[in-house]
């Protein structure tokens, strides 16, 4: 039986996940949960969406303080972990030590900082307490722009205009979501937000913040009493780079989540990992796989299993009225063939790779079976499966 220290340094979703997880699974041994910010661990996705309208935190909470009571993890709140003695199998905080038989990195991202002159007005959406800050900002009418035209840009955008806020979006890239989803899914949502009354500034990056708003390459000038910064994100890496672990995009670790130091894992937002459908290392900013991953490594550490990670990424974001899910994983270059329903499909060289759906979750949970099933259907598969499963 396990009966050895972890040490999770992240109280997130993976890094919460892991702590239960290796209780579920049978693990004996201490479990100490570190996290930097103070207060229970929490969801993070309605950060930008349920609770920037009820401002309700005592729903965000995973667990009550009695769940890690039961469970002996040790929850350590407030608390940076300054470095890693891998020859010790120690973390430092501050002046203390603390020994670690198995050390779990589930250090997530922050805010990519372009190099913007102003950029500092910009406020954040990554923390419960820059939810607040947003939150009592929206409480009285005004004029927010938003960096960027990705998920959590455009959930915040969609929530500001539903509540009458004067919107507008400025995305570099032509189009909305344009890593994420394919160009028929794009359009949709441009319109989406149009209709909600938001101005979009596609193809026109930002090269400064002001006390006025935003200035646009083109010298486009828009009016803003708040500057949300929503343009990507970058892994926290620094804890494993400083102990010689290797970085790439991230933690890099190998087919069972473990990084090149045999007893420490990384999971979530900040580990790079190899795809077991191409083969190349990725990097997935999802809460369902930093739990996934969690559950894996909690199977290794607790039984030995040494399985390769398998699971098969999917996504969502709620944005106004309409629930975009994805399955799989597309690259931007992939074909797309949307179906009368709206569903789109994405194709490399004729194999599928992503199913998106919006308000159809019968379509999402088909095609995550689909994709789950061992190899990529064809189009003409996949195709003869969705009719047969449109008309049951």
């Amino acid at each position: 039986m396990s009966k050895g220290h972890v040490v999770i340094v992240g109280a997130g979703q993976g890094g919460f996940q892991a702590a239960m997880s290796l209780r579920q699974e049978g693990h004996e041994g201490p479990i100490t949960l570190i996290g930097g910010e103070p207060g229970l661990p929490y969801q993070r996705p309605p950060l930008s969406k349920a609770f920037l309208k009820t401002g309700e935190a005592e729903k965000l909470a995973l667990r009550p303080q009695s769940f890690f009571d039961a469970k002996n993890i040790t929850l350590q709140v407030s608390t940076w972990v300054d470095a890693i003695d891998r020859t010790a199998g120690q973390v430092r905080i501050g002046s203390k030590v603390m020994a670690y038989d198995h050390l779990i990195l589930a250090t997530g991202t922050r805010n990519l900082r372009p190099p913007i002159p102003g950029i500092e007005r910009a406020l954040d959406l990554r923390t419960l307490e820059d939810a607040r800050t947003l939150r009592a900002a929206l409480s009285r009418p005004c004029r927010i722009a938003v960096i960027g035209g990705g998920f959590i840009g455009l959930e915040f955008a969609a929530v500001a205009a539903g509540l009458g806020h004067s919107v507008a979006v400025a995305e570099a890239a032509p189009r909305l979501m344009a890593r994420a989803v394919s160009p028929e899914m794009s359009e949709r949502f441009r319109l989406l937000h149009e209709t909600l009354g938001t101005e979009l500034h596609l193809g026109n990056g930002v090269t400064e913040v002001n006390e006025r708003g935003l200035l646009l390459k083109d010298g486009t000038e828009i009016a803003a009493d708040l500057v949300l910064l929503a343009a990507g994100v970058c892994p926290n890496v620094k804890l494993a780079h400083d102990c010689g672990l290797e970085v790439k995009n991230g933690i890099v670790v190998d087919e069972t989540l473990r990084t090149s130091d045999r007893q420490i894992y990384a999971l979530g937002d900040c580990a790079a990992f190899p795809c077991a459908r191409s083969g190349r290392l990725i990097r997935l900013e999802s809460v369902q796989a930093a739990t996934d991953h969690a559950r894996a490594i909690a199977k290794s550490i607790v039984k030995g299993e040494s399985a390769h990670y398998s699971a098969l990424p999917w996504f969502w974001s709620d944005q106004h009225d309409l629930k975009l899910q994805i399955a799989g994983l597309a690259d931007p270059q992939d074909e797309s063939l949307e179906l009368p329903d709206g569903t789109i499909l994405r194709f490399c060289s004729d194999a599928l790779t992503a199913v998106e759906t919006v308000n159809n979750a019968k379509a999402h949970m088909h095609a995550r079976r689909s994709l789950n099933s061992g190899s990529s259907p064809s189009k003409t598969q996949y195709l003869e499966e969705y009719l047969g499963m449109a008309v049951r």
